[in-house]
């Protein structure tokens, strides 16, 4: 598979460590069309249950598609959700770490314009250490600043032991039966195991989107952009580690610049309204 997102910085010296992802250039513009296009592909895979997904085959595929599209966003005020960064996060995971979906937790909407609470992403990834679980933090933001402030006490919330307990029983109680990870994932977070033992298999992406000025300033992927991007990627790392104080899990810090925020939403919104109305 070709990979569509461009990494400008990737520091796994850093702690944490350090993503620096770009959509790039293409005719002298920033790919935001193409992004909002690239986006939709992951859009099943985000929205619906493993069932789900599984059960696509040629008579339900429209269907399905437009389902995917009412779950993540049925409401006017798009602009205002939060849907469209935790799919970018999905997409970044899925393309960049190569993790796999534990539970869809959009799917787990109770009711049109409700918003899931917890973690933004629950995924998985198989390594020679064991199995590690992927529970993800977005803010789309159009200011890096205020995306910052705001992650900060999320994380210190979510990491605190009670909160950990709580959600582990959600996330088990949604995982599909009829997935090959349940099993594991179960034992994994199993009320009998130490959250000792527990955090050392967490991994925290966090993602945090920005109109940058680099970025906007730029029509091309140059060797001046990449060198200005990489500046500018690191002083936001230096600013998000200056006021993090979460360290029982390991982060894994993803900064997403964007030439326009508000471009890319218009056209996430055209694309969802259209598989919508399939």
């Amino acid at each position: 598979m070709v990979q569509f997102f461009n990494v400008h910085c990737h520091q796994l010296t850093l702690q944490p460590r350090l993503h620096g992802v770009c959509a790039g250039y293409e005719s002298g513009k920033w790919r935001s069309d193409q992004l909002s296009r690239y986006l939709m592909e992951w859009l099943p895979e985000f929205s619906l249950s493993y069932t789900e997904r599984k059960s696509i085959n040629d008579t339900n595929s429209v269907a399905q598609i437009r389902k995917a599209a009412q779950i993540v966003y049925d409401t006017d005020k798009y602009d205002k959700r939060g849907e469209f960064g935790e799919l970018l996060l999905h997409a970044l995971m899925r393309e960049s770490m190569g993790t796999e979906p534990a539970i869809s937790k959009i799917f787990f909407k109770d009711a049109v314009n409700s918003t899931v609470k917890g973690f933004d992403s629950v995924h998985v990834l198989d390594t020679p250490k064991g199995l590690e679980l992927w529970i993800g933090e977005v803010k789309f933001y159009k200011s890096i600043t205020k995306a910052i402030s705001d992650v900060i006490p999320e994380l210190e919330a979510h990491f605190k032991d009670d909160y950990l307990r709580k959600e582990f029983i959600l996330i088990t109680g949604k995982l599909d039966p009829h997935w090959s990870g349940t099993g594991r994932v179960t034992d994994l977070l199993h009320r009998n195991r130490s959250l000792d033992e527990v955090v050392t298999s967490i991994v925290v992406p966090v993602l945090l989107t920005y109109d940058s000025a680099t970025t906007k300033g730029f029509t091309e992927a140059s060797a001046a952009y990449k060198a200005a991007l990489e500046a500018e990627l690191q002083d936001n790392h230096r600013k998000f580690v200056a006021k993090n104080t979460v360290s029982k899990v390991r982060i894994e810090l993803f900064l997403f610049p964007m030439a326009d925020k508000s471009d890319l939403l218009i056209r996430l919104n055209k694309r969802l309204q259209a598989a919508r109305d399939l």
